[in-house]
């Protein structure tokens, strides 16, 4: 989330092109991916608590070398550090939600989760924005680690062991169990909608500010007001998405996103020179639509695996999701082309690609949807029935 922002401030800086700027985004996703789809093997056989411990050490780490870095080869190679250990951080904070709450209430968890992603554009994009436009593109680098070093204490000291899933004997062979998981018919929809969802994510997001400077008509200034209201409004509306999933229906609210999400995407692609406020309304209605297919699908698909193969389908969906993300910043640097006046061309093409992924995703969430409510009625059945089976 912190590097895309930043293309505007970075590119000049490293004297990169936007196909190098996407293939820096990209690395980071890539070995982010990697490092999930290992990890995936052995993320039953640990205290949650502990394994999200280790990676987030090297995630800081990785982090701290993005700040040193000082030519495009450096970042490249700092990003894809990393990445590898961010892989299984978030594969490890999901598994942990999923561990300690029930599925009707994991949409307030995920609105929840994804209001703290809010917080982090009110408060860290622009911050990050201001540190840049005084000390450089990469003094938010070492702000984060600074950040991070403050929520690893925390963890350490007030995070309780997360060990519950280890009473149901894990499976103890790490590539039998990646292949169990990877095999098991009920995980493979979720794991390819999945993949659409973060296609669709990454496709516009690494270009976006570059877009806003150079064909809407934003000054470098001004982004920083832009990420600040979008966040607010993100902010308040994530508890408000997630309660809405757990009330409504999280299949009906992901349905809602997807809707919204292609007009808005439709309309925010074509944009040519707009004011400032007009431009912060059409991104606020974007990042709606955005919202409430994360939330709700987030919360949707975690009651897809058993309890003992958690770790390891949430480990290959993070791998699913920094891979197809990876993917689709590379595909948008082959699309996209800077003009002579700075202009990009062909980002139209992308909103129109995010649009059919949006619709591919909406038919897979049906299918999970009807799976997940079909396999709680039947739990439901059960546990009515008496002891002599009536």
């Amino acid at each position: 989330m912190l590097l895309a922002p930043l293309g505007a401030l970075v590119v000049p800086a490293l004297h990169i092109t936007p196909g190098q700027f996407g293939d820096v985004v990209s690395a980071y996703a890539f070995a982010a991916g990697v490092s999930g789809l290992l990890a995936a093997g052995f993320a039953d056989r640990f205290d949650r608590k502990k394994l999200l411990l280790v990676f987030y050490s090297g995630f800081m780490l990785g982090t701290l070398l993005c700040g040193l870095a000082h030519s495009y080869m450096s970042l490249l190679i700092a990003r894809s550090v990393t990445g590898l250990f961010a892989g299984v951080v978030g594969a490890a904070s999901m598994a942990i939600v999923t561990d300690l709450f029930p599925l009707s209430m994991r949409g307030r968890v995920m609105g929840f989760i994804q209001t703290a992603f809010a917080a982090s554009s009110v408060l860290g994009l622009p911050m990050s924005l201001f540190l840049s436009s005084h000390w450089g593109w990469n003094a938010p680098f070492f702000f984060i680690v600074t950040v991070c070093t403050v929520v690893g204490g925390a963890i350490i000291g007030r995070l309780r062991p997360v060990n519950a899933h280890l009473a149901l004997r894990p499976d103890k062979n790490p590539l039998h169990h990646l292949l169990h998981t990877l095999s098991t018919r009920s995980y493979l929809i979720g794991f390819v909608a999945t993949a659409l969802l973060s296609i669709g994510g990454f496709l516009l997001m690494p270009y976006s500010t570059l877009f806003l400077v150079h064909n809407v008509g934003i000054s470098v200034d001004h982004l920083t007001l832009v990420y600040l209201v979008t966040g607010l409004i993100s902010a308040v509306t994530g508890p408000l998405i997630g309660r809405a999933s757990d009330k409504f229906g999280k299949y009906r609210v992901f349905a809602f996103g997807c809707a919204v999400t292609i007009v808005m995407v439709v309309i925010y692609t074509r944009l040519s020179y707009l004011a400032l406020w007009p431009l912060i309304g059409v991104s606020a209605l974007l990042q709606l639509g955005i919202f409430s297919r994360i939330i709700s699908s987030s919360a949707l698909m975690s009651a897809l695996p058993k309890p003992s193969d958690r770790g390891a389908y949430m480990s290959i969906s993070s791998s699913l999701q920094q891979v197809s993300g990876g993917l689709a910043a590379v595909l948008g640097g082959l699309v996209i082309v800077q003009a002579g006046d700075g202009r990009l061309l062909h980002f139209d093409v992308l909103g129109d690609v995010l649009v059919c992924t949006t619709l591919i995703s909406l038919l897979l969430m049906y299918f999970v949807n009807r799976r997940i409510t079909g396999s709680t009625a039947g739990t439901a059945i059960a546990d009515a029935r008496q002891p002599d089976g009536t």
